[in-house]
């Protein structure tokens, strides 16, 4: 069943009256100019609310229950996965995948927190709110690939790092930062694609890459809106203020010099037709890391210190 949010009503009413309709037929004759005068009036009315998104409601989009998760983008981008689990030091964490994978010919690993689906499936994985074991996991299979010259991948979808009493003794800004300072030396090419909601140093602790790509609807950020709001305003229900100041659209990044390239959504973000979507990612990663794996390692490198030294610095240099 399909899920709407609120913004999306009208586009509601408009396929609830095109299922009625189609419905209503049952083997007698319908109207053919009916149907398509809605189904016109359908695409028209999701391109013109989809244009006009607020970062508020992008948010809301980037968190919709049924938008592709990592496992999702797996399974269709990757001709085969091996999923490897553990840290060596505590434990499994669910909340992030990683494993080895083949891109076309390409061998690479894949790193990517998982939300889950239904609530079970959430409460398992933590609701992708990774713990120090499941960064500490991911750091193990970059230095994997490290070893063994496969370029990473990750995928990022994650309201954030776990901020429980468990996580701090346990080393959580240890664990992001001890990723931060691998990641920015790691001697493969690194490609990160934002496909929903990048939280914070959560986020950033795998999203330390050659190539930053991110999806139309997807967001990313220092903080949640929530929280923005809470902590400057005492009022969450501020979080639309919140979430126009903290920039965090894909538009937003592109133009400060953060993302490197933003993917188009199919009409009505990537959950209306997810196979789209994942081929599209598939198709951008696979454009990138053609050309960055004919980069010698020294320019990589190179590359990847300017690119992470100019951010914030004013023009660009």
């Amino acid at each position: 069943m399909r899920e709407y949010l609120d913004f999306e009503k009208p586009i509601a009413e408009i396929e609830d009256k095109i299922e009625k309709l189609t419905a209503a037929a049952q083997g007698r004759p319908v109207s053919e100019d009916d149907l398509r005068k809605l189904r016109t009036k359908l695409h028209q009315l999701q391109a013109e609310i989809y244009a006009g998104l607020t970062p508020w409601q992008r948010t809301q989009v980037a968190r919709h229950p049924q938008r592709p998760s990592t496992l999702d983008y797996i399974g269709r981008i990757c001709d085969s996965f091996q999923e490897l689990h553990g840290d060596r030091l505590y434990g499994d964490d669910q909340a992030i995948v990683a494993g080895f994978a083949k891109l076309n010919s390409q061998s690479v690993v894949v790193i990517g927190p998982q939300k889950g689906k239904t609530l079970k499936e959430r409460m398992q994985r933590n609701f992708g709110m990774p713990n120090p074991e499941g960064y500490r996991k991911a750091l193990r299979l970059m230095r994997m690939a490290e070893k063994f010259n496969k370029p990473v991948i990750t995928l990022i979808d994650t309201p954030g790092a776990y901020p429980g009493i468990g996580a701090e003794e346990r080393g959580q800004a240890e664990a992001i930062a001890r990723n931060l300072f691998v990641m920015a030396s790691l001697k493969v090419p690194i490609i990160s694609v934002v496909i929903g909601e990048g939280g914070s140093g959560g986020a950033l602790a795998i999203g330390v890459a050659d190539r930053l790509l991110m999806l139309q609807n997807a967001v990313y950020s220092v903080i949640s809106p929530e929280g923005c709001a809470a902590i400057l305003w005492n009022d969450p229900k501020k979080a639309p203020d919140a979430a126009e100041a903290l920039k965090m659209t894909a538009t937003d990044l592109l133009r400060l010099g953060v993302v490197d390239e933003i993917l188009p959504e199919p009409p009505g973000g990537a959950h209306r037709d997810p196979m789209a979507m994942c081929d599209a990612v598939k198709k951008a990663i696979a454009l990138h890391l053609g050309e960055m794996l004919e980069l010698p390692l020294e320019e990589l490198l190179r590359r990847r210190t300017r690119k992470y030294r100019k951010i914030g610095v004013l023009g660009g240099e």
